[in-house]
Formats: C-alpha cells, structure tokens, sequence
C-alpha cells in the first residue's frame, strides 16, 4: 500500500497506514539512519532493530529531559551523524518527543520520522510535529514545531503492548469523540476495550480515524493559534496533576476531562458530564482524584496556554463540540476549589 502524502505549512509528512516494520528499510537507508528507542521495546523486538544503528533509551516520562537529550546527541556524534542523517524514533509518545526534538536542534536540523509502537503514539503524540522536554514538573515546556518527513502504523507491535498502555491510549481517543467527533462517541459507549483489541480491522478503523482527526486540525492550524487548541482538552489540569503525582499521560488527561466536563456544566450548559464519566470509567480510566490544588494551581499558573492572568481552557458546549472559553486564575482557582 503506497502511502498518503499530507502538506502542513512548510513541509509534507507521509504516512503509511498499516504496514510493516520491515519495509522501513525501503523509506529510510539503514546506513544512513539512526534509530531511537527503549530498553523495553529493544528487548521485546531484539530482530527488529539488527543491522540498524540504535540508540536504547530508558524508558519512561522521567527520561523525557534535557540530560537525554544531550546523551542522544553524544551518541549520535559517536555514529558520525551528519545533515543528511535521519534519526526514527520507535516507540510511545517520550521516544517521539524526544527523537523529534533532537531531530530539530542537531546540526540546526535533521531529517526525522517515527514508528508508533502505542495505541496513544499512533493517535495523537507522533502527529503535528510537536516535539519535546519535560523541566522538572513543567510538561513540555522547551520544545519545537517541526513535521516528522514520515510515519509508520505497524499495528504488529501492539502485541507487546501491556494493558495500562491500552487505557493511556484510549484516553486520548475519548479526548477526540468528545471535541470533534459524537457518532466516535457513541461508537465507544456500545463497545470496550476488549472488542478493540480482540478485532483486528476495527481497531485498525479506530486509530486511523483519530489520526485523521488530528492531521485535518494541524493543517488547518499548526502553530496552535486556533483550532488546534481544543486538541488540549483535559490537558490544562492534566498536565498540572501529571508529573507531579507521577500519572500516566492518559490518567491525567482523564482526570482533567472530568474536570473540565464539570467546568463545561457550569460556564457553558454543557449537558453530558455523565457520559463523559462513564465512558471514561468504561475504558478503565480514572475520573475523579483527590489532589493538593493549591499546589496544582501553582503549576497550572506556568502552563503554555495562560495569557498574563486568564487561562486559555478547553471546553464542550456539547458532545462533539469544543470550545476555547478565557477563564480568569481567580475564577478557575474558586471553581476547581469547590468541585
């Protein structure tokens, strides 16, 4: 299958939807290719990476720093990397992150493209060209916005993913229905995890649906400046609560879309709290958390998304439908308090 070519502002990103690992090595020369991944990926898929220069990484959101980063590079200069390098990441979202924005900044910019091996990579962290560094409890607050030249779907190397990585997945998934799309919605209130990853094509039907959703919203708004703000749905509170209390991206962010939900009740009329609960719950997600908010809050107060003293948030006037609502600190902090 030929891929499907998508133009962004500057550059275009091919995608290959349902292939196999195997055929990397016609996209990319392995001599002229450096890939990046995690020990548990390396360990699980040790055939895969022969005859390829690889660079392992520990895996985890705790990695996705700077001192990786400048480790990366080290070991990119020990292969000789030069301008006309490509650097592939294999892997979750923090392989992504991180190959991306290495990708980025070495030799003032490489060549760079990504296989997915997470149901949550696939829909949403390998897509729009968003890629960085974790400072302390800070998510993603040094970065770059720079398209990966492709992507690769090998729905193969999902076998080795463990449960708690479905359910990070989904979340994001749930994130989309709820923002873009209410027939997805509905279509994941009739069904569970369980038919998803028992029935091969409709999985595969899933993740590329979501992939298309997010493609269409960064071509429409790349650098963030419309649209693409709603993708940030439960990401404002989620991001605060994530690496402070050591979470999952997909626990946080459903944490923070039950918030929000809740918020959307009260600024916007937003009638289907409950469903959005329940959907959450039905894919194993947590919803509601008891947190320091105070200590939240503060972190919150550095997100990206604050302008001097309003926060940016991501609401549902309905499902399917978001909106970005201007909330004072003060209102968000007396609201968030009393929920």
């Amino acid at each position: 299958m030929d891929p499907i070519q998508f133009k962004f502002s500057n550059t275009s990103t091919r995608f290959y939807f349902d292939h196999n690992f195997s055929q990397l090595k016609k996209i990319a020369d392995p001599k002229s290719a450096i890939l990046i991944t995690d020990e548990n990926l390396f360990s699980s898929h040790t055939a895969t990476f022969r005859n390829w220069n690889t660079i392992v990484l520990k895996p985890g959101e705790a990695f996705k720093v700077q001192a990786t980063a400048d480790s990366v590079i080290e070991q990119m200069i020990a292969f000789a990397a030069d301008r006309k390098t490509t650097l592939i990441g294999i892997g979750g979202g923090v392989i992504t992150d991180i190959t991306g924005y290495v990708a980025s900044i070495y030799m003032r910019g490489i060549p760079f493209g990504f296989v997915p091996t997470s149901v949550l990579a696939m829909v949403d962290a390998s897509i729009g060209g968003k890629n960085g560094i974790d400072i302390g409890v800070y998510k993603n607050m040094v970065g770059t916005i720079r398209q990966p030249g492709f992507i690769l779907h090998d729905y193969n190397l999902l076998r080795s993913l463990p449960q708690n990585e479905w359910v990070n997945g989904f979340a994001e998934i749930i994130k989309h229905a709820c923002i873009k799309d209410a027939a997805m919605f509905r279509e994941l209130e009739a069904a569970t995890l369980k038919t998803y990853q028992q029935k091969k094509a409709v999985l595969h039907a899933l993740v590329r649906r979501n992939a298309m959703i997010k493609i269409k919203v960064v071509q429409k708004d790349e650098f963030e400046k419309g649209d693409r703000r709603l993708l940030n749905f439960g990401h404002t509170l989620g991001h605060a609560l994530e690496n402070q209390y050591e979470l999952s991206h997909g626990q946080a962010i459903s944490i923070g879309m039950t918030y929000a939900a809740h918020i959307s009740a009260r600024l916007k009329g937003f009638k289907d709290t409950d469903r959005v609960v329940k959907l959450l719950e039905r894919y194993e997600l947590p919803t509601y958390a008891s947190f320091n908010k105070k200590k939240v809050m503060e972190v919150l107060k550095m997100d990206k998304k604050r302008e001097r003293k309003e926060m940016n948030y991501v609401l549902l006037e309905k499902t399917g439908k978001a909106v970005m609502e201007s909330i004072s600190l003060s209102q968000l902090e007396k609201i968030i308090e009393a929920l």
